[in-house]
């Protein structure tokens, strides 16, 4: 790995603040982003960058690329979690193996907007699209994780109204914004794109540390007793991930030869949904233990990926 990258990483602000917030937690300060402001900073995370991209989408050449890269994201949608579900079951019961294996199917908004950012800085282009392929990995995975749920759980009668969790993935507010804001960015004229963009660009990464601080914290508070829990959830949260990442920076060089975009499908493969997937979850999976896969998800790989996975699966990406 270039060391000079992994630097520049770990010495990024926005990042040195989500470390700042888990300093704060194991200090026992009481330094907090409170709730509503939190929640308006993840809005507006989710509202820029669906917007900017569906303006890069609007001069993008609708070519196969654009449609091989939707294509290739929905089947990892669909795949990891297939195939995580059953690495899970030999620890966990069919609800908690279907809903890490939807959380780590899915994917994460802010590890993709934190991707993004690394991006800009080391001055690597991506395309608009990704945004979509981004929103299009939402729902699948969450599906998958919850058909297998009802067809290995021992107790038929507790049927899962498929239905309502589709809609409750689809309309949950994280996909809806994201969705909505990048076909705003793509009806958008490039006058009226300016008209916005001390809002939309100016101030982004300012909001970014902001609310990765506010992440740091939350991590923070999670990761202490997601320790007692045992190894194996521990290093599923680390390698799973870490294969999925390298694996897919390598494979995705026959889908595109961007850089950029083949970065981007490192960290979609990556990440782990610690948002949609806990809020499907709760309709889904009632009996799934929500401290278990949302610690591994927001405590142990969205350190991971944001720190150390994003200039490894750079360096694959540019090795390969």
């Amino acid at each position: 790995m270039d060391l000079n990258l992994l630097v520049d990483n770990l010495t990024n602000p926005a990042l040195l603040f989500f470390f700042l917030g888990i300093l704060a937690v194991q200090l026992k300060s009481d330094l907090e982003i409170p709730p509503n402001s939190s929640k308006f900073i993840s809005l507006y995370l989710m509202f820029s960058i669906g917007f900017k991209g569906g303006v890069e989408l609007s001069h993008s050449n609708l070519d196969l690329e654009i449609l091989w890269s939707l294509l290739f994201g929905v089947f990892l949608a669909l795949f990891i979690p297939i195939y995580s579900y059953f690495i899970l079951r030999k620890k966990f019961n069919a609800a908690n193996s279907g809903a890490i294996a939807a959380a780590y199917g899915s994917v994460s908004a802010v590890t993709f907007v934190t991707a993004i950012s690394f991006l800009e800085i080391e001055q690597i282009n991506f395309g608009g699209h990704m945004v979509a392929v981004m929103a299009l990995m939402e729902a699948p995975s969450i599906i998958i994780g919850v058909l297998l749920m009802s067809y290995f759980q021992k107790n038929k009668k507790n049927k899962i109204n498929l239905s309502t969790v589709l809609k409750h993935s689809l309309t949950n507010g994280s996909v809806l914004l994201i969705i909505g804001s990048l076909c705003i960015g793509f009806l958008a004229s490039d006058h009226q794109a300016m008209g916005i963009k001390p809002f939309t660009t100016d101030i982004f990464k300012g909001f970014l540390a902001v609310f990765l601080l506010d992440m740091g914290i939350s991590s923070g508070k999670k990761l202490n007793d997601f320790m007692k829990k045992g190894w194996f959830a521990l290093l599923f949260a680390i390698i799973i991930p870490l294969i999925n990442g390298s694996a897919v920076a390598i494979i995705s060089s026959v889908i595109t030869q961007s850089d950029g975009n083949r970065l981007l499908f490192a960290i979609l493969a990556a990440s782990a949904s610690y948002i949609a997937v806990p809020a499907a979850m709760r309709l889904a999976a009632p009996k799934a233990n929500p401290s278990l896969y949302l610690p591994m998800a927001l405590a142990i790989t969205f350190p991971f990926n944001i720190t150390l996975g994003m200039p490894l699966y750079l360096c694959i990406v540019q090795y390969f």
